[in-house]
């Protein structure tokens, strides 16, 4: 891994990251791009799971560097009496604890939230998983994919005639990893005031919902699902992808006024 010294505005801050895979470690990750020192904690043997994801230069992963570069890394067996107390001393030195285990699985390694905070009390705990820490699907799986489905965020995606699309990146993972950063933000800002620490509870389904935009205010104005357009638009026209003789075109006309200028000048 790559150890970069970070500079920006949170240069002083300590992050405990035990996120893993793609989710978790993108939060941190726009930790550490603003200045924090992030230490990911792995476990032994293979460690983070997308340490073996390709492409590989030099036999490493750029995808694992992709999303912890500049951060520090330690290998540390929780179930270890030797390695507990490690992570206990790191904890009462850190400013924030990340992780994205499914709910339980901290109580499970002896920290809970009441134990966090008698360890530091002014700890921000930040939590991402598929549904929340509360609620009737808190103890669900949740992959990428899944929540995609479950948002409706697939049902949007492809065209009418054919069945709903994962989109091409991994967007759910990716919207979770950007509230965990904003929640880590005002859970810090939060803090100056309080001088205590907070539990940042972060569901990957409650934010991809978040960036459903025109789909999800239609359905709770309508009652009626979105629709797969394609590359068109609900709202405006022209909006799609022309197919040239020698190329393709995306044709976006936003507002009227630009489709009045586009049209005296070509039509």
């Amino acid at each position: 891994m790559t150890n970069n010294e970070c500079k920006g505005p949170f240069e002083g801050l300590l992050v405990i990251d035990m996120t893993h895979v793609l989710n978790g470690p993108f939060g941190t990750q726009l930790l550490c791009n603003m200045g924090a020192r992030v230490i990911k904690v792995e476990p032994p043997g293979h460690g983070d799971d997308t340490r073996t994801f390709g492409p590989y230069v030099d036999g490493q992963s750029l995808y694992y560097s992709f999303i912890n570069h500049g951060k520090e890394s330690v290998v540390l067996d929780l179930k270890n009496d030797h390695d507990k107390s490690i992570f206990i001393n790191m904890l009462k030195q850190a400013d924030v604890l990340a992780e994205n285990f499914r709910p339980g699985t901290m109580e499970k390694l002896g920290f809970s939230w009441e134990t966090l905070q008698e360890i530091n009390p002014r700890l921000i705990y930040a939590s991402s998983s598929g549904f929340g820490h509360t609620g009737p699907l808190k103890d669900a799986p949740a992959y990428d994919t899944i929540i995609q489905a479950m948002s409706g965020i697939m049902m949007e995606t492809g065209y009418p005639d054919a069945p709903p699309v994962r989109v091409g990146t991994s967007l759910a993972d990716l919207c979770g990893g950007v509230y965990l950063f904003s929640g880590i933000v005002s859970a810090l800002y939060g803090r100056e005031k309080s001088q205590r620490g907070a539990h940042v509870d972060i569901a990957m389904f409650d934010a991809t919902l978040s960036f459903l935009e025109h789909g999800l205010m239609a359905y709770i104005a309508t009652g009626k699902s979105p629709q797969r357009l394609g590359n068109r638009h609900p709202y405006m026209a022209p909006f799609d992808v022309l197919i040239l003789r020698i190329s393709r075109l995306l044709f976006v006309v936003v507002m009227t006024s630009f489709f009045l200028r586009y049209a005296r000048h070509w039509i």
